[in-house]
């Protein structure tokens, strides 16, 4: 095995590849806190890529109910209690890696979801940690708490998919570092489905082969956001490309989110495989939970969110702005701009907007403008 760079877990690790890195990385940022789960971006892209035969329980992009919630069943806490330990020292990973704990003759620790465990999609939905008992009111942030949270492939840097494939059918694009199935050469041995620890390969039984998100590439090439991005309600994603820590641009911003401002975190680091989908943390959630979900820093990131400055707040109105992908972006004044790689504007957003109070009796009519007492 080679020893490669994992910029997440702050050391080095072992991988079945030498290190490779795309020209660009496709990454995005969502924000657990305006997700509301009304699954638009589920069927926006279920009716795109997966509306065909054997594809009926398949979804690349799925929202689910933390902590109780899961899709397919359990793919989070099975593998977590196969991994065992999972220590951090301050920014380090101390613990194994899938691909460190793997078993003799297997390339990643993985398990493989049985049918039922698919059947079962919305598992979960709204179950909250602990209770609130007696009709007990609602008064700002209490520990009864739930969150949604929105996932798609994660198109690591290192996959476990790409790993284990032993057709050699899965690959990085170089262009934009998209992890993308070769179908043609899959043979539905199903080893990409044991081994991704984020269960996003998926096998049909219908064609005998594997299928997974592909980020809408075909729009990413022509500087559009995916579809489950552009059809969200709640605004939460933004679209873009990633650097490494040390060539961060602060003019870009999936950077300046991640490694700028140190407010996005990827989903579970710890695997090793260096995922490219990066959350805003719920800013209601035991710290505990959300860092084995999103590794260190969590008290920091929800800090810097719950006392978002002007930068700030201009940057997370840009979330669902626009349908093109904003490279590059600037706050002036009361504004927040997104910009193409040449400064062009793309897009512009108010930091507030602005509010009008309309009297209840209108002066020029004389009626009412409401029927209420």
């Amino acid at each position: 095995m080679a020893r490669v760079k994992n910029w997440q877990l702050g050391r080095e690790m072992s991988y079945w590849y030498p290190e490779s890195r795309p020209k660009k990385q496709f990454a995005a940022i969502f924000d657990t806190n305006k997700c509301i789960a009304c699954q638009t971006c589920t069927l926006a892209c279920k009716t795109t890529w997966t509306s065909g035969r054997g594809q009926e329980y398949m979804l690349w992009n799925n929202v689910e109910t933390k902590p109780y919630g899961f899709y397919p069943l359990g793919w989070d806490v099975k593998l977590l209690a196969e991994l065992g330990a999972q220590q951090w020292n301050g920014s380090v990973y101390e613990g194994r890696t899938v691909f460190e704990a793997a078993r003799p003759g297997e390339r990643a620790l993985g398990w493989r979801p049985g049918e039922q465990d698919y059947a079962h999609p919305n598992v979960g939905e709204d179950d909250c940690a602990g209770n609130i008992d007696k009709g007990a009111a609602f008064a700002g942030v209490h520990m009864a708490w739930f969150f949604y949270l929105a996932r798609i492939c994660n198109h690591c840097t290192y996959p476990a998919c790409l790993a284990s494939c032993p057709r050699g059918s899965i690959y990085k694009r170089p262009e934009d570092g998209i992890v993308v199935l070769d179908q043609s050469r899959c043979r539905g041995y199903q080893e990409c489905v044991k081994a991704c620890p984020y269960k996003k390969v998926f096998y049909n039984p219908m064609t005998g082969t594997s299928e997974k998100c592909i980020a809408c590439y075909p729009k990413i090439e022509k500087g559009l956001q995916p579809q489950c991005f552009v059809n969200c309600i709640g605004k939460i994603r933004l679209a873009g490309f990633v650097s490494q820590p040390e060539d961060a641009n602060p003019d870009n911003p999936i950077d300046y989110l991640v490694h700028v401002r140190k407010l996005a975190k990827p989903l579970f680091p710890q695997l090793g495989l260096e995922p490219n989908i990066y959350y805003l943390p719920p800013v209601h959630v035991p710290a505990q939970f959300s860092q084995q979900m999103f590794g260190p820093g969590i008290e920091h990131a929800v800090r810097e969110y719950t006392h978002a400055d002007a930068d700030l707040a201009g940057l997370l109105g840009l979330f669902g702005s626009t349908e093109q992908i904003v490279p590059r972006w600037k706050r002036t004044g009361d504004f927040a701009y997104g910009l193409a790689e040449d400064g062009t504007e793309l897009v512009k957003v108010p930091l507030r907007e602005p509010i009008h109070e309309r009297l209840a009796l209108d002066p020029k009519f004389d009626v009412m403008r409401t029927n209420c007492p």
